[in-house]
């Protein structure tokens, strides 16, 4: 909004720092962390008054005494206020990239709070249909990468190099294509085709299949990723402090591939426009931020689906549009440590259940609750299970499970990061 206004009155003082990304997207955080704690202080205070809360574990049944009953849920409302309207005043609007980004904020988020409607006010514990979340991310895939491959806006420069020509800096791009390629960490000039899989069904037909295939991987990392951070979301301030890290690696990901001199400077596609998730991603880990200022241990108010279905949808589609999909099983390891816990777990129990057997991988799933069970409160409710990986005897205080993964992804953050320079 203000940025078109600014575009119409350029003469006006000031007017020149909106078009500059560094200068929106540092006031666009700002503005979101503000709103945040604004909204959520009032947010907070609005669903106690009204008594909706969710009923969660008991003090009796955690080995620290911790309960946490009557606690706000549906949090993520906080964090989509926070980050709609530093994007609405500051974000390029007519920007395919920003208008994406929007879309999968309020989509994702309509799924998410059906799911804590139903089981806030319909007291239902199972919440959304599992079949009708598959399905709005499904949609949101296809959405994503059909436009990826229709819109005339998403295209990118393989190569881009520059050099100086009569004290001039002179930029050469290779045409701008649709393509299917991603960057493959570790690997020095040389970006993937997904085409490439297909070169067997002829030199037309490659880049149809390739295509299909790109759009499909879309919705599999969609769902992927807001899977994972669904199940990521089971303590206080663990899904937000780790999806706020992940932000700011996506944050320079994006930088370096919608400028024309880094992306050159690190031997990466450069894809024109893409420069506006720079905006979206500052106000998305502002959100963030401030949302932790009341979800840090002990909450005050809960993320619920709302909030971790949004934001992993938010991390998915914004890794596919930058063509940085490959790198999400490094940056995002956490959510998918979580899922594949929950999978193995799952499928180990039904094999030997079949056979009469009660085994577990570990105390509970998804993993992050292992460090906080006890064994005998696994065996308290199945004296006959047998657990292969019972860990240590200590258990750990959730605030400290939650800073051991948050330090884990930060970590894993860097690595994802070295891989624009270790190639």
């Amino acid at each position: 909004m203000l940025y078109h206004f600014f575009q119409h009155f350029n003469e006006l003082l000031g007017a020149r720092l909106f078009t500059y990304i560094s200068f929106r997207a540092i006031v666009a955080g700002i503005i979101a962390l503000l709103v945040s704690i604004w909204f959520g202080n009032w947010f907070i205070d609005f669903m106690k008054r009204r008594h909706i809360t969710e009923t969660q574990r008991d003090e009796k049944t955690d080995p620290f005494n911790v309960g946490k009953k009557g606690v706000p849920t549906m949090g993520g409302l906080i964090v989509i206020a926070a980050i709609l309207i530093p994007c609405l005043l500051l974000g390029k609007l007519t920007n395919v990239y920003m208008i994406l980004m929007l879309i999968t904020t309020l989509l994702m988020g309509a799924l998410g709070f059906a799911d804590d409607y139903i089981k806030t006010f319909k007291k239902n514990k199972d919440g959304l249909n599992g079949w009708i979340k598959i399905a709005g991310q499904v949609s949101l895939g296809l959405i994503v990468g059909l436009t990826l491959r229709f819109a005339p806006m998403t295209t990118m420069n393989e190569v881009v190099t520059s050099h100086i020509e009569n004290n001039v800096v002179v930029v050469e791009k290779t045409p701008e294509i649709k393509s299917t390629q991603t960057t493959i960490p570790f690997v020095k000039h040389h970006n993937f085709n997904y085409a490439d899989l297909f070169s067997w069904t002829g030199e037309t037909n490659k880049y149809r299949f390739g295509w299909i295939f790109f759009v499909l991987l879309t919705v599999f990392v969609v769902a992927a990723v807001s899977n994972g951070a669904n199940l990521n979301d089971g303590m206080d301030g663990m899904c937000a402090g780790n999806s706020a890290i992940i932000g700011v690696a996506l944050l320079i990901l994006a930088y370096t591939s919608g400028s024309v001199v880094w992306a050159e400077y690190f031997d990466v596609m450069y894809i024109p426009g893409s420069e506006e998730l720079v905006v979206f991603l500052a106000s998305f880990v502002g959100a963030l931020v401030g949302y932790l200022w009341f979800n840090g241990f002990p909450a005050q108010v809960f993320m619920g689906d709302t909030g971790s279905l949004t934001v992993g949808g938010i991390i998915g589609v914004c890794a596919m549009m930058i063509h940085k999909e490959l790198m999400v099983p490094v940056l995002c390891g956490i959510f998918l440590m979580e899922s594949i816990s929950v999978i193995v777990q799952t499928q180990v129990y039904k094999y030997y259940k079949k056979r009469g057997q009660h085994v577990r991988i570990w105390k509970r799933t998804p993993l992050h609750d292992h460090f906080r069970t006890s064994v005998d409160q696994v065996l308290k409710n199945d004296p006959t299970c047998s657990i292969l990986f019972k860990g240590s005897k200590n258990l750990h205080h959730e605030s400290k499970i939650v800073l051991r993964f948050c330090i884990v992804t930060l970590i894993l953050a860097a690595i994802t990061i070295l891989t624009l320079k270790i190639r």
